[in-house]
This record gives structure tokens, sequence and C-alpha cells, in this order.
């Protein structure tokens, strides 16, 4: 992720989010839900504690490549939008 793309697009539409950066490259290396995005986008999802998730969303370039689009916190993730889950 660029530093750019995290403090033009990322930090500066959600400045609560200037703390996570590496939260966000973490969630997007081993999520443990990926949802449906929109136009091919998906979004990866980690808990962060009480009734706190983490959302990603990011598009894949290839197999090894991609780039990360923004990022928010939620306090819940859209079940019905699971396409993958972490196997524990």
């Amino acid at each position: 992720m660029t530093e750019e793309r995290w403090y033009d697009h990322i930090v500066f539409n959600r400045p609560n989010m200037s703390g996570y950066k590496q939260a966000v490259l973490e969630a997007v290396a081993n999520p443990q839900f990926i949802l449906r995005g929109k136009d091919g986008s998906k979004i990866a999802v980690v808990n962060l504690g009480r009734r706190r998730w983490l959302h990603v969303v990011y598009r894949g370039t290839s197999k090894t490549d991609g780039f990360v689009i923004t990022a928010i916190i939620k306090n819940h993730y859209n079940e019905n939008l699971v396409i993958w889950t972490q196997e524990f």
C-alpha cells in the first residue's frame, strides 16, 4: 500500500484509521473472512475486539498482487456477503 493511498484516501477521509496501518496490511494478508465487494472488489475482515470489525476493501490484479481501496471499522459485518472463511 502506497503512502499516498494510505494518507490521501484512507486517513484523510477517516482520521480514526491513522493508527491502523499495520492492522490493515495484516487483514489483507490473513483475513478471518472475505466478503464480496462491489465491482469485483473484495473485503478482508478481521475482528478487533468487542463488536469492532476492520473492513479492508481491496482489488486483486493477479494471484500475488493487488491494491487497497479503503478501510473502515464497523460494529458488524454482513454474513450474507461472506465468500471465504478462515479455517481454525
